[in-house]
Parts: structure tokens; sequence; C-alpha cells
């Protein structure tokens, strides 16, 4: 990776959200593999080698990649009280999309570990990933859809100040049929950078 974008780490109490070189694709295969039943069912379809360490040495190259082009900053959360290099993953967090010029705006994605939830953990990752979209790149808005039977991540967008601004219908192809999807957003408060 370039010397002029060093690898995203950020830091809350209990987390660290980063992104993972290749040689961390063992800790990610374990994260999907633990929750396949848990995230298949609200994920677009995987990819036919999804679960394997090859897929994963190669998807995390493109991704440190598409960061260095400012093109999407895909992350895993890590817990802080174990070892950078060693910790498990416990969640995925994705920014992608990014469009710069006038709009400067990205789309939100997310999963969480089935062992972790009910923990305030996704929300405290995603407040730390949203101050560093608004402040460190400069972003004005943040979109996140999510199913309408998908209460959990209702609430932690709520939490987050999400506002609803519409249903989309049909609007992503998940487990095999188009589903239809609640549109949020997120502005960056008042006097917050924006890249140009």
């Amino acid at each position: 990776m370039a010397s002029d974008k060093p690898i995203v780490l950020l830091t809350t109490e209990r987390l660290r959200v980063t992104q993972l070189p290749p040689d961390g694709a063992a800790r990610v295969v374990a994260y999907f593999e633990a929750n396949r039943d848990h995230l298949g069912p609200v994920s677009p379809t995987r990819p036919a080698h999804f679960y394997t360490l090859a897929y994963w040495r190669t998807r995390l190259a493109q991704d440190l990649e598409d960061a260095r082009f400012d093109r999407s900053l895909r992350m895993v959360v890590l817990p802080r009280a174990e070892p950078l290099s060693s910790a498990p993953v416990i969640a995925n967090i994705s920014l992608t999309n990014i469009v710069r010029g006038p709009l400067q705006a990205v789309t939100l994605g997310y999963g969480l570990d089935h062992r972790h939830e009910g923990q305030g953990l996704m929300t405290e990752a995603l407040r730390a990933v949203c101050t560093h979209a608004f402040t460190t790149m400069g972003l004005h808005r943040i979109q996140a859809n999510h199913l309408p039977e998908n209460l959990r991540s209702a609430a932690v967008l709520r939490r987050l100040g999400f506002a609803v601004e519409g249903y989309a219908r049909d609007f992503l192809r998940i487990d095999g049929r188009w589903r239809d999807h609640i549109l949020t957003s997120l502005v960056a408060p008042e006097g917050s950078p924006t890249a140009v």
C-alpha cells in the first residue's frame, strides 16, 4: 500500500476497526463461516469461492487497492482487548460507491457476528466509522439501506441519527430474489470538512 494512504485503524472503548492485509484471510473466513446462516439471508449472493482463503487473500489485497484509489473502504471489527495481529473478526463494515464532486456521498454496509449481538458493539463501531467518513474522508452524506423486517439494523441506524428517506421496491437481489429496502441517510454535522 502506498505510504500516502496508510491502513485505517479506528479505536473505540472496546473495539478496533481496521483494514486487514491479505495475511488476515483466515480470520475473515472464520468470521463468515461462523455467520453463514446469520448473514446469508440478508446479504447478496456470495461468489462461488467466498468461503476460501484464496478468495479472501485476493479480496483483501483488492480492498486495500480500492481504498488507496478512494473507491471504497472495507474494514473489519476486532475486540480491542486482544492483540491486533490475532484478534478474531467480529464484524465487517464497508463504505462503498464513494462519489466525490458536489455529492460527496457513500453507501454504508455492515454485519455483526451473531455471538456478539445485543452488546452495542455495532453502534460503537459505526459511530467511529461515520466520524471518520465525515472528518478524515470529507464526505457529506452516508446512505444505508435495510430490509424492512431487519429491526435490529433499523434500531442501530436510528441510534446513530440516520433518517428514513423512503422505501425502495425490488431494490437489491438477496438470497435469489429482489427485495424491498428502507432507505436512510446521515448527513455530516454543520462545520465538518468537505472534500472536493
